[in-house]
Formats: structure tokens, sequence, C-alpha cells
């Protein structure tokens, strides 16, 4: 019973905040985050509206997504998390979608992306030991990616599966910097609820077991591994066959059709849709245009959604930062802990980049791998903190990349703002 006790009194510790100074970075976004979308969810309609079923904003689907879950190839199990976070909201509201309804929904959300920034922050500073200044100014840029600000209000998948990953990343690293091996009941667990929200998604809770230690020279272990990894799978597979009534062929059906519908985009060349929006629109907020839409059933409405930045600043603040990202790789390539987050980000890059699946709305997308970023930063700046020289340009890099992000983006939400005072 105690040894139970113990793994619940760690597992608290690895989720909430466990010092002073965990607390204080927890609370300081959940504030700032709580604001803002406290101040939408009262004063504007566009978290959740009956009537707008998707793409009021940067092609979120939050109506959709709050009352099905989601399309069930993409998101086999989230129907039922979000039965939860939906009758969660109705309670709080008294059981009507008005104002009480997206306040609490949008505070659901603030919970769970300031719960991914503490976990960022708790591995830079328990796993990588930055010093404490450092940690606090990467989490700083972290918190003023664009997908961490409109995730901070938006009732989606990918806010979940920005809390799920980061979680279990650094959980995964907690193990694997102590060479233990993961859990086959965690693995499950982690295979559950993060390929649930999105079925790609489980190859990378996979990827830290491919990293214990002695895996490939001891049979013992490897069939450990091989075993949890094959009982996570068979979990997971009766679990969404059994959401899907055991209807198997409308898995590939429906694959097929959305992988159709999201992958043939000719109107801006690839280059640009894989810069502006996959690598550059998750973090740094390009240009709006807003168009008509409807919700097929008479409806008309306004949607914003991004377009490819007109600047040359904006692609030269990707390249510096992908830069930097390619230096903390090339630096820690022999590093396990920086392999399994490269790996898992490369999936992401094979699955938009390569395979083309929703390349143009893929700044939606950054919850699933964004919290790289500022982890792949603290690598780097271990790799060099013998150096002072180059610290201290790494440093100077990193504020002059922040005050330029901060600006743009503050800079964007003022027009995001606009946008909800005319239309919502």
């Amino acid at each position: 019973m105690s040894k139970l006790r113990i793994k619940f009194t760690d597992f608290f510790k690895l989720l909430f905040p466990s010092t002073g100074i965990e607390l204080v970075v927890f609370l300081f976004f959940l504030v700032v985050y709580g604001y803002l979308g406290s101040y939408i969810a009262i004063h504007h309609k566009i978290i959740f509206d009956s009537r707008i079923p998707w793409d009021a904003y940067f092609s979120f689907d939050n109506k959709s997504i709050v009352m099905s879950g989601g399309s069930f190839e993409r998101h086999p199990l989230s129907y039922y998390f979000f039965n939860w976070i939906r009758e969660l909201a109705l309670l709080f509201s008294d059981g009507k979608m008005d104002g009480n309804f997206r306040f609490a929904l949008a505070w659901f959300s603030n919970i769970a992306v300031s719960l991914s920034i503490l976990q960022v922050f708790k591995y830079l500073k328990n796993i990588i030991q930055l010093p404490l200044i450092i940690s606090i100014l990467l989490i700083l840029f972290f918190g003023s990616f664009s997908t961490l600000i409109l995730l901070s209000f938006t009732p989606e998948n990918f806010t979940y599966t920005l809390f799920l990953l980061t979680l279990f990343n650094h959980y995964s690293a907690v193990k694997l910097k102590k060479e233990e091996k993961i859990p086959a009941l965690a693995l499950v667990f982690s295979g559950i609820t993060i390929g649930g929200l999105t079925v790609t998604n489980i190859i990378k809770v996979f990827i830290p077991v491919l990293f214990e230690k002695g895996l490939f020279k001891n049979r013992k272990k490897f069939g450990n591994a091989v075993f949890r990894v094959i009982f996570t799978c068979i979990c997971f597979v009766l679990l969404y066959l059994n959401r899907i009534d055991f209807k198997y062929q409308n898995i590939f059906s429906k694959t097929s059709e959305q992988y159709e519908k999201f992958s043939n985009v000719k109107s801006t060349p690839l280059w640009d849709m894989i810069s502006s929006y996959f690598f550059g629109g998750n973090i740094l907020f390009s240009n709006f245009v807003i168009r008509d839409k409807h919700n097929m059933k008479g409806f008309e409405y306004k949607g914003i959604i991004m377009d490819v930045y007109s600047s040359w600043i904006p692609y030269i603040f990707i390249a510096v930062l992908l830069g930097l990202i390619l230096w903390s790789y090339y630096k820690n390539f022999n590093n396990r802990l920086v392999q399994v987050i490269m790996i898992s980000f490369l999936l992401d890059v094979v699955i938009h980049c390569i395979m083309k699946f929703g390349i143009h709305t893929s700044y939606i997308y950054g919850g699933h791998f964004v919290f790289i970023y500022p982890i792949l930063l603290g690598w780097l700046f271990y790799a060099y903190r013998k150096s002072p020289k180059i610290l201290s340009f790494l440093t100077a890099v990193l504020c002059i990349l922040f005050t330029y992000l901060a600006i743009n983006n503050y800079v964007r939400m003022t027009e995001f703002f606009w946008f909800l005072n005319n239309y919502y």
C-alpha cells in the first residue's frame, strides 16, 4: 500500500507544481491566459456557437469537437473525452450553452496549456538542469507561441494533445535518465490517451522505449519491450474497434477520404506552406485573411485564417530558429533524450511536409510538436554550459527572437480582436 501511495505522490509531483518557482510559473500563465480566454468567452461567441461547426478562426472545429470529439478515423477515442468536457461545462452553466459554457470551456483549455508549459519548465529545470534565468527565458519564449496563445482558449483535440505529449515526454525523460523502463500500464495509458486524441501520435509513445538501456543487448529486456508495445497496441485497437462497433472497413474508407481532402492543395507553393504554416504559423502569427463561410444549412458567417508571410523578416526568424534547433541536434546527437524528441518531431515532418496531410492548415497542428523547440534550445544551452562566450551569444539571439515574437504576436492578436469585435 505504501508503494502505491509513493507512486501516486510521485505522479502528482510530476503533474503539478512541486516547488515555489514551479507554482509561480504555472500561476503566471494561468492568470495571463485566463484573462485572455475569460474576456473572449464573456464578450464574444467565437469559442462556441451552436450555428458554427468549423472554421470560425484558423480552421479550428470548436463546436464539432465539443459535441462529438471529431472524426473517429483521426481522433478515435476523443468522443468519450469530450463527453466529459462538455458535461462538466454544462454543469457549470446550468445546462445552457451560453457565456458561462464558453467560459468553462476556455478555462479547461487554459489549465491544460498552463500545465503543458509547466511540464516543459520542469524538463528544462530538472532534466536538462539549466540555470533558472535561462529556463524562465525559454519558457516565456515558448509561452508566446501563436499555438499556445490560441489553444489557451480553444476547446480542441490539439489543446489536450499538447498537454499529454509534454507530460509523457517529461515522464519518459525521467525514466530514461534514471535508466528505468517505462512500465506497461503507463505505456498503455499513454497510448490510449495520446493515440485516442490523434491516432498517429501513438507512435510517439513507443519512441522512448527504443532508447531504454541495454534494450538491444539483452533478450529478456527486448522481449519485455516487445510485450509492452504489443499489449498497448492490443488495448488501443480493441477500444478503437469498440468505438466504431467493429466496422473496421470504415477506417480505411474514411482515412482515404480525409487524406484526399486535406492533402490536395495547389494554391500556394509547397515550400511556402511548409515555411509559413508548418514551421512558422505555429510560432509566429502570419497575415490574416477573412473569408465567407457557411454551415451547409443556410447560415453564413465570417472565418479568419492565416496567410503566408508577406515580409522577409518572419522567414529570417524561422530560419534562425530552425538553425538553432539543427545546431542543438548536431551537438547533442549522442544524447538519447534528444533523439527521442527529434524523432518525434520528424514524424510530424513526414506526415505534414512529405505526405502533405493538412499542409495548408498545418499551423493548427502545433500542439503535436511545438514543445520540442524550447526543449532542444535548452539542450543547446546545456551543450555550451562551459563556454561563456557562446552562451552569451545564444542568450542574445534568443532575446532578439523573443522580442520580435512578442511584438509580432501582440500586434496580430489586436487584429484578431478587431475581427471579433466586428463579427462575433
